[in-house]
């Protein structure tokens, strides 16, 4: 396994917008991130089927015992929203980087983060 997406990410590579590929190999993401991309409001059948698409590239990671736990951990120690707990998690459980574009994410301790280049606004 290569890296877990956080959902900024996922949501910059479908849309175009990262200014460099990430690396080649398998990536996975939490079912947190599965459950927010298509959960998105203003979400077109058109759109929802691209993001379709786009899952069945990647590896789906479920709520395991020990990322329930580590979640809840984290929770409590350092403040983060459980949704990004979960995520969070479940990148330490695959001991893997989670590429994320969110700074607070950076500052928990034991997680391995990198942000994605994004392509600047004219």
């Amino acid at each position: 396994m290569t890296g877990l997406l956080d959902t900024n990410v996922a949501l910059y590579l479908l849309g175009g917008r990262l200014a460099t590929p990430l690396p080649a190999g398998d990536y996975a993401i939490s079912v947190i991130t599965e459950m927010e991309l298509l959960a998105w409001p203003s979400l077109t059948a058109q759109e929802e089927q691209r993001v379709r698409e786009f899952l069945q590239q990647l590896t789906v990671c479920e709520l395991t015992a020990s990322i329930r736990t580590r979640a809840v951990a984290l929770r409590k120690r350092h403040n983060v929203k459980l949704p990004d707990a979960v995520v969070c998690a479940t990148a330490m459980e695959l001991n893997v980087e989670l590429w994320t574009n969110d700074k607070t994410l950076t500052k928990v301790p034991g997680l391995k983060c990198r942000a994605a280049d994004l392509i600047r606004p004219e």
